[in-house]
């Protein structure tokens, strides 16, 4: 079973409403699928790849003297047969418009910022994908998540890295959840795998893809759909060769945007609203506390404040 590939071009095509209903399957069965032909420049993609490999080599030493590699360290020598439960096995730092970036490799700044854009501007028009297939006026989920318009929404951009990992037996990797926020679009590693999502009851890879963009559906875009859009697991395994790159964009509301249901969401189908109304800064604040756990006790549990 593989998850679904999408040729985004032909949205604009004969076979729009075949694209757009192989959209809708996969954010209502899967909760995530792949996009080819999505309009960002293979040639800006190839210099991603790039310079976030030439980055992670400037951080190499720096991953080996980590957490993790510490208490990996520590259990190999006390050989008590306990595993790496609670730690990910990852080298990672976030880019945001307004915090500080690697000054190295020199080109880094100017092809992320480049390629952050492209990715933004195709997470709009994936929402816009959204708010058609699920019956909400155009702008409805970017307005939910600028809190009507009134702050922006939150645009980070995850770049990480998977070492090969010398005990398999006693790590994981990255630890299997579901993501907060909104819409997430992966630039993942075309050669190492370990990527995968769980869909009824079993964990499926996701496939490496030359160049594609992996789509995944957060936790307050199964809000607003009353459930229509569940957020998926996820994990990520680590592997004994390779060093898998990631570069993960999340496009989330504002922590001060007011996430429910969406007006259209409940009623297209006469359903009652499923979730409750909330804060998004609310929600994070559960969330950070209850991330691996079940998501079901995190909506109640910002149903009470």
């Amino acid at each position: 079973m593989a998850i679904p590939v999408i040729d985004f071009s032909k949205l604009d095509g004969k076979e729009r409403a075949e694209t757009m209903a192989r959209i809708a399957n996969g954010c209502e069965e899967w909760g995530f699928f792949q996009l080819v032909n999505h309009g960002i420049p293979v040639e800006l993609l190839e210099r991603v790849k790039k310079v976030c490999s030439e980055c992670y080599k400037l951080r190499e030493e720096r991953f080996k003297g980590s957490k993790p590699v510490q208490l990996l360290d520590t259990l190999v020598k006390e050989g008590d047969g306990q595993r790496l439960d609670n730690v990910d096995w990852e080298d990672v730092f976030v880019l945001q418009d307004d915090n500080e970036w690697p000054s190295n490799p020199p080109d880094f700044e100017e092809t992320m910022k480049e390629y952050r854009e492209e990715i933004r501007k195709l997470a709009e028009k994936m929402m816009e994908v959204m708010d058609e297939n699920l019956g909400f006026e155009k702008g409805c989920i970017k307005k939910a998540f600028s809190g009507a318009g009134q702050h922006p929404p939150f645009f980070g951009t995850k770049v990480s890295h998977y070492p090969p990992c010398p005990r398999l037996d006693l790590v994981k990797g990255l630890r299997a959840h579901t993501d907060a926020g909104g819409v997430i679009l992966l630039f993942q590693d075309d050669q190492v795998g370990g990527l995968q999502m769980l869909k009824d009851g079993q964990w499926i890879d996701v496939q490496p893809l030359a160049n594609a963009i992996v789509i995944n559906t957060g936790d307050q875009i199964e809000v607003l759909s009353n459930g229509r859009y569940k957020s998926a697991w996820h994990r990520v395994l680590a592997t004994s060769h390779g060093n898998r790159r990631s570069i993960a964009s999340f496009y989330n509301p504002s922590l001060k945007a007011t996430i429910a249901p969406a007006a259209g969401a409940a009623a297209k189908e006469a359903a009652p609203a499923l979730y409750p109304k909330f804060q998004f800064g609310d929600y994070m604040d559960v969330y950070v506390k209850q991330k691996y756990e079940p998501k079901e006790p995190r909506f109640e549990a910002v149903r009470a404040i």
